[in-house]
């Protein structure tokens, strides 16, 4: 079992990142972590993990968790059997065997005989046995990186298991491994993580925000439907506020009219009646301070239901607000755009692919390009785009305008602020304000403005190419996307597949998120 107790955290720099974190995990409980970017996923796991100490409050775990983090180079220097830390372990049995049985090589080994069978089956499992557990990391891929920490799970079997976006750096078949893992296994599991379709392996939703935590007993797709529950339900309390507010506001302005017209009415009759002027003086002072005080009474009615409302409205989702209206592309659907006929490319004189490609591309079409790590998904790409040329086959590429987004969001100069990144799409000559009005739209205000870049996170770098492709006077008649979704938060994919969905132009994309796949209605697939 694990017990957060009014845990808060501080940055050193003193800034409060959330407070009053409250949950209990129960054994075998599979438990989603998940929040904004910067909402402090990541540090709730290392406060979990025993890497850093909380500001404030309690932790209580029975047992030593087992963590792999989201950014795992700093165990580059470190051979694969020093980054599991089971080296010294190895070192013993194969000292004990070789019959140094020393008092030292057993305590080091406590009774594991097992050890190196386990290693080498769980490396099997997550299809790593070609490796040597001597060898570097830094001589692994990312993907290989991640698997060799998922293989230090079955070795150690540990009671309970951390994971910070596992499955970013996977292909498909890996992800599917890990997927079967989460599913089977008996541990108890806290997953942070973008990847939907994991997600909805766990079985509970704790969505992280700077005041607490609030918990869903389901997977991530019942998550979505309360969510949209209380969404609804916080648009009709603020059509309901709205409707009253704009009922108090008539009430005071009739109310307040009929006053007047009391007071003037009075006022002719006391005149034709001879009241002395004195009289008359203290019967206006009385009759204003009557109004004054139904004006009052209203005023503060009607402040009251204003700051209702204002409340109501701050709990809108920021994302919500977001209008995209891309133009469309000048291209009629079907139209070809691009053919392959028998290519192929070749490194160190070895063809990529072992069977020649044959495909075409039209207008209008949603297109996955599939395949392992290392298979040749981003050498494709640049044939598309004729950066490169095939060394076997031929290829037709009509006249189309396209653009390519890779995950760093690369065509983002990172050393222009954030307005002159957005000027430098200003291909139709729009006015400063129509630019600073695309930028509000989509989530930049003037206080972001002036900032550089090369500051802003994964999601914020989406938001501004998404900005600049609405701000471009003409929608390209090719996007193609290079693993989009790997640097951003739900709520950003969620963005980015609202977007795509509003484009109907061609769109080319490569990724291993089979949900996000699903979302933007992918078609057709090229398989490597």
């Amino acid at each position: 079992m694990l017990i957060l107790q009014n845990i808060s955290y501080i940055h050193p720099n003193k800034d409060l990142l959330f407070s009053n974190i409250n949950l209990t995990v129960n054994r075998q409980n599979k438990i989603a972590l998940i929040g904004n970017n910067g909402v402090g996923k990541s540090t709730l796991l290392k406060i979990i993990a025993q890497e850093i100490q909380a500001s404030e409050g309690q932790l209580k775990t029975e047992s030593k968790p087992y963590y792999i983090p989201q950014i795992i180079g700093q165990y580059n220097h470190l051979t694969i059997a020093e980054a599991l830390r089971i080296d010294e372990k190895l070192q013993a049995l194969h000292e004990i065997l070789k019959g140094n049985a020393s008092e030292t090589n057993f305590n080091l080994l406590n009774d594991d005989w097992t050890i190196e069978e386990r290693c080498n089956e769980a490396l099997e499992y997550w299809q790593l046995a070609d490796l040597d557990l001597n060898q570097k990391m830094e001589s692994l891929s990312g993907g290989q990186k991640t698997k060799v920490f998922l293989a230090g799970i079955a070795i150690h079997q540990p009671e309970l298991i951390l994971l910070d976006e596992p499955s970013n750096h996977l292909d498909n078949q890996s992800r599917n491994l890990l997927y079967d893992f989460i599913q089977s296994s008996k541990s108890t599991l806290i997953v942070v993580s973008h990847d939907r379709k994991l997600l909805n392996q766990l079985d509970t939703v704790c969505e992280l925000n700077p005041n607490g935590i609030s918990i869903y007993g389901g997977n991530y797709d019942f998550y979505l439907e309360q969510k949209q529950i209380e969404t609804s339900a916080l648009y009709q309390d603020i059509q309901s506020k709205e409707k009253a507010l704009r009922k108090a506001k008539e009430k005071e302005r009739e109310t307040i009219e009929r006053q007047q017209k009391l007071d003037a009415r009075g006022k002719g009759k006391q005149e034709k009646a001879g009241v002395s002027r004195i009289m008359m003086n203290t019967l206006r002072n009385n009759a204003e301070n009557s109004t004054s005080k139904l004006k009052n009474a209203h005023a503060e009615k009607v402040d009251a239901i204003s700051q209702d409302l204002q409340q109501l409205r701050k709990n809108v989702n920021d994302f919500d607000k977001m209008k995209f209206g891309f133009d469309n592309s000048n291209l009629h659907k079907g139209k070809i755009l691009f053919t392959a006929e028998q290519i192929n490319f070749s490194y160190n004189e070895k063809n990529l692919w072992k069977e020649n490609l044959d495909f075409k591309i039209t207008s209008g079409e949603r297109i996955a390009i599939k395949g392992t790590n290392g298979s040749g998904k981003t050498t494709l790409i640049q044939l598309i785009l004729g950066n490169l040329e095939p060394q076997s086959g031929k290829i037709y590429k009509a006249e189309s305008k396209s653009i390519y987004i890779d995950q760093d969001y690369s065509l983002i100069n990172n050393n222009l602020k954030v307005y002159e990144q957005a000027q430098t799409f200003n291909h139709s000559g729009l006015q400063e304000h129509d630019i600073k009005m695309r930028l509000n739209r989509f989530l930049f205000s003037n206080a972001s403005w002036d900032k550089v870049c090369n500051t802003l996170s994964g999601g914020e770098r989406m938001r501004l190419m998404l900005c600049c492709l609405t701000i471009n006077n003409q929608a390209p008649d090719i996007i193609i996307l290079d693993e989009p979704t790997n640097n951003l938060d739900i709520q950003n994919i969620e963005i980015l597949t609202r977007a795509i969905n509003e484009y109907q132009g061609t769109l080319i994309v490569v990724s291993h998120d089979e949900y996000f796949l699903e979302q933007i209605n992918i078609q057709n697939s090229i398989q490597l």
